[in-house]
């Protein structure tokens, strides 16, 4: 027979262990399907388009024409790694289940890490076809000049936050997919001006690229502040979740205001500081300077 000195403790164990972030781990993977196939999809278009223009031909030979180096190679596939490390398992389970804290995180680093590495990954020549096509040319000129790419990125952001909508993206799975393809596409926007392999499209001249980076801090802390020091909670499914470390739902949107505030912040004035020291070892200040490697190349198509 049980003494009654342990009921307590056997009774707090046994709530423990049938806890539903008992099944969160790194060791206890959940992934989903969708993710996994559009993963699969961009890196089967990656390979087509680098194996096509690496064939050559009769008059250009396969050792003349341009492959992805292996730099570039190692920026794109890390990208893919980290969307999925973001997209399933335990971060994604905590970010939909759980905590708008880890829902922050996972925000950040599809904005912050993963576009940035697949632009950085993705050769020139890749893309320029793209621009032959009707009508594309004008728009690609039009949505990738610096004030654009401000406005888009930053209207996408706040809008997949206003409340309304982000609790929408929770309760609907379909839409919850929009909401990262679409913050994603924004964030390639974003990272445009910077880091652009078109000279076509091309990226801002240094002291651009610097203001372009302390304005962006702007908007994202508006944002976030609004989320921090919000009197009520703007997402309720969180609230309804079992509790995780003892955050309470105030707690946990108070510290994903944060994270958007503080590191998201933090991240553009890192860039601004590459972008100075890099303006400054070239001593000059034209957009041509900025293409870095780009000056005297000629069009592959």
């Amino acid at each position: 027979m049980v003494s009654a000195s342990l009921v307590a403790p056997l009774a707090t164990l046994t709530a423990a262990l049938l806890h539903p972030a008992q099944q969160i781990g790194w060791l206890n993977w959940t992934v989903h399907p969708s993710t996994v196939i559009g993963l699969a999809a961009l890196a089967g278009l990656y390979e087509w388009r680098a194996n096509e223009q690496g064939r050559g031909t009769s008059v250009r030979p396969a050792s003349l024409v341009p492959r992805p180096s292996p730099g570039q190679r190692l920026a794109f596939y890390a990208g893919l790694l980290l969307m999925f490390v973001a997209l399933n398992g335990p971060l994604h389970d905590l970010s939909d289940s759980y905590l708008f804290s880890a829902h922050m995180v996972q925000h950040l680093l599809l904005s912050l890490v993963v576009a940035p590495l697949l632009i950085a990954g993705t050769p020139g020549w890749m893309l320029r076809p793209l621009l032959a096509v009707r009508g594309l040319d004008a728009l690609a000129r039009r949505v990738t000049g610096g004030p654009a790419c401000f406005v888009i990125f930053n209207v996408v952001l706040a809008a997949w936050h206003v409340p309304a909508l982000y609790n929408l993206a929770l309760a609907h799975h379909p839409i919850h997919i929009a909401q990262h393809l679409t913050l994603l596409a924004a964030s390639v926007l974003m990272w445009w001006p910077i880091l652009s392999p078109l000279p076509e499209l091309p990226r801002l001249a240094y002291p651009g690229q610097m203001l372009y980076c302390f304005l962006m801090v702007i908007p994202m802390s508006v944002v976030a502040i609004y989320i921090a020091m919000a009197d009520h909670l703007l997402y309720p499914a969180y609230a309804s979740a079992p509790r995780l470390w003892g955050i309470s739902p105030s707690m946990d949107q108070q510290i994903g205001g944060l994270i958007m505030w503080i590191p998201g912040g933090l991240f553009f004035y890192g860039v601004m500081t590459v972008v100075f020291f890099k303006w400054a070892s070239r001593g000059e200040d034209t957009t041509a300077a900025a293409q870095v490697g780009w000056r005297g190349a000629k069009p592959l198509w």
